[in-house]
């Protein structure tokens, strides 16, 4: 594989125009924290549910759906799949309620829901928490990512590739804050949705692989295609399926599916124009995440497995990649060597846009927590909007050197994501509750938080786990592992909320006025309001309305991300009448809509 010029022009030209973003809006991102963080709150839905896109699609998130489509077929991406619920739920449920709250950051929520020491320990330790810790695990999965791309596909040593991508990254999110960000996003999507499925067209159609019809009429490759997992295997379904639609999707804390919203999809809502945008953002970011972004890398995954059956077959193609970098999801990569001219450039444009919408965001949002949830809070509380600002461009530097230096020491994107799934274990459930139950306290969640993560570590990093959940000990099922964790997190926060003395009712009231999120769970607290009646409880509880509409949502998004893959498959009347259902569901959510939606004055 040799880079023509047409290749380099359209490479270094990308990185031209979102410099240029970077570096056009920097003027009006410098002018306050707000615009820095948040752009003043003046985002249309379009723009920020196209950012949130943007910024899932990762330079690992090929390399992930590859390994998991090599290892466990195409029905293994239900690992992933399953949090359409929690994205559902955010959009119908929670997205106005995060932009009522009017926090600056869903930490900044700590202090409105919670009060007194506590809530703050819980909204600065948070800060460093997420911010710095996981923020840095995050954005070094994604570099090692680009790390296996560009050795692969340019000859590029790890150190050159963290230097050579991660420098424009960080000079336009460093200078161009939130809206720099969401600005070059925009272009990101499109460039990255354009080089995914030029990709997979060409790559499909490669002679060994022989067009799409070969492929799924390939013997090695029909175990591998089934949407769900196949009926005999039990394990398949409870690891794949039941398991993460009966417990994972409601219970578990991970980057960009937090139950109940949060992180960068949290910071998005914030920046919208009223709830109803919100709620329009977030409902697109599910549609084109689920339903149309998933086909082109499974098409090149499945493809891969004729090309290169097996990491023997990788290590003989690319002899130079090193032991400690080789894995099933280098697969991507290497398909991609295949391409021609100018489809290479394009392609390789589009691996760069999706490295530098995730990182930028992540940035952008890591330094938001050091900022206003760190440095304003514990450093200096008076500090002034070019002091925040300023604060923030050098976290943003300082989060990117960090991430880099541990990316270069990572081996693979599953297993990192698999660590980050079990980690966040039983965390979930407190997000989603302590809007609707006024009972919860800053001590539940500062429980899950640490009860959670102990016993992951010691699981994952001692012999405990390995003994407990190895097959040959007989003591537990290797897949009970996560609901293990699940059940004693669970356990634990609720024990300690029984136990501890709930917040101060100032407090609460001042939430429940603030957001009102209505619903049962309130109505001690709603009783001592002073304009309290029973018709306002019953307007302000949208709940039911939401979960309707979230279910109509699921079956409306599986049915399209369903439909897809039986037109590719060349299943055309299971594609039809999936389609069909597809439509029924739209028109109902369409009606569902109107009971949901808010009146804007």
């Amino acid at each position: 594989m040799t880079l023509q010029l047409i290749d380099y022009i359209i490479i270094f030209g990308f990185f031209a125009i979102t410099l240029g973003i970077g570096l056009y809006v920097s003027k009006s991102s410098g002018k306050n924290s707000s615009e820095y963080f948040l752009s003043g709150r003046s985002m249309p839905w379009w723009l920020l549910g196209m950012s949130m896109v943007a910024t899932t699609f990762s330079t690992d998130t090929p390399n992930l759906v590859t390994d998991i489509v090599r290892n466990n077929g195409v029905a293994g991406n239900w690992v992933w799949w399953v949090f359409l619920l929690t994205g559902l739920l955010t959009v119908f449920v929670y997205a106005k309620l995060w932009r009522k709250s009017g926090v600056n950051t869903d930490l900044e929520f700590y202090e409105l829901r919670y009060g007194g020491r506590p809530a703050k320990f819980l909204r600065g330790f948070r800060a460093v928490y997420l911010g710095v810790i996981f923020n840095m695990i995050t954005m070094a999965s994604v570099t090692l990512a680009a790390i296996k791309i560009g050795s692969i596909m340019l000859g590029l040593q790890p150190w050159e590739t963290v230097v050579y991508a991660g420098i424009i990254t960080v000079i336009f999110s460093a200078v161009g804050g939130f809206k720099g960000v969401v600005y070059t996003d925009f272009l990101l999507f499109f460039v990255a949705m354009a080089g995914a499925i030029g990709a997979a067209y060409y790559l499909v159609n490669l002679p060994e692989v022989g067009g799409i019809k070969s492929l799924v009429n390939n013997e090695a490759i029909q175990e591998k295609l089934s949407i769900l997992p196949q009926i005999s295997d039990t394990k398949a379904w409870l690891m794949l399926l039941i398991i993460p639609l009966a417990v994972q999707w409601w219970s578990s804390w991970y980057p960009g599916a937090e139950p109940g919203g949060g992180g960068y999809i949290a910071q998005r809502m914030l920046a919208s124009k009223n709830e109803n945008h919100a709620i329009g953002a977030t409902f697109f970011f599910n549609i084109l995440h689920y339903a149309l972004r998933p086909w082109p890398w499974i098409i090149v995954a499945l493809a891969s497995l004729v090309v290169f059956p097996d990491i023997a077959s990788i290590h003989e193609a690319f002899p130079a990649i090193p032991e400690d970098k080789l894995g099933h999801d280098l697969a991507y990569s290497a398909m991609l060597t295949k391409l021609p001219t100018g489809l290479l450039g394009l392609v390789l444009a589009s691996l760069v846009a999706a490295y530098m919408s995730t990182i930028s965001t992540q940035l952008n949002w890591g330094s938001s927590y050091i900022v206003y949830d760190f440095y304003r809070q514990h450093i200096n509380k008076n500090a002034d909007e070019k002091e925040l600002v300023r604060v923030g461009r050098l976290s943003t530097v300082g989060l990117m050197i960090l991430s880099a230096l541990l990316a270069l020491a990572l081996q693979n994107a599953l297993q990192l994501f698999e660590v980050l799934l079990v980690f966040g274990a039983g965390t979930g459930l407190i997000f989603i509750l302590r809007w609707f139950w006024w009972r919860i306290n800053a001590w539940s969640e500062i429980t899950a938080m640490f009860v959670s993560g102990i016993v992951s570590i010691i699981l994952k990093l001692t012999p405990i786990g390995s003994y407990l959940f190895n097959p040959d000990s007989g003591i537990f099922p290797d897949w009970s592992e996560y609901i293990f964790v699940v059940a004693i997190t669970t356990l634990a926060w609720l024990t300690v909320t029984f136990i501890t003395k709930p917040e101060s009712e100032e407090t609460l009231v001042s939430f429940y006025n603030k957001t009102t999120p209505g619903g049962p769970g309130w109505a001690k607290i709603i009783s001592k309001l002073e304009h309290f009646s029973e018709d306002t409880i019953k307007k302000q509880w949208t709940v039911p309305a939401g979960i309707s509409a979230m279910l109509a949502g699921c079956i409306l998004i599986y049915s399209c991300l369903f439909a897809t893959g039986y037109y590719i498959y060349g299943e055309y009347t299971k594609a039809l009448v999936i389609t069909g259902i597809a439509i029924i569901s739209a028109l109902l959510l369409v009606k569902l809509w109107k009971r949901i939606r808010v009146n804007i004055l």
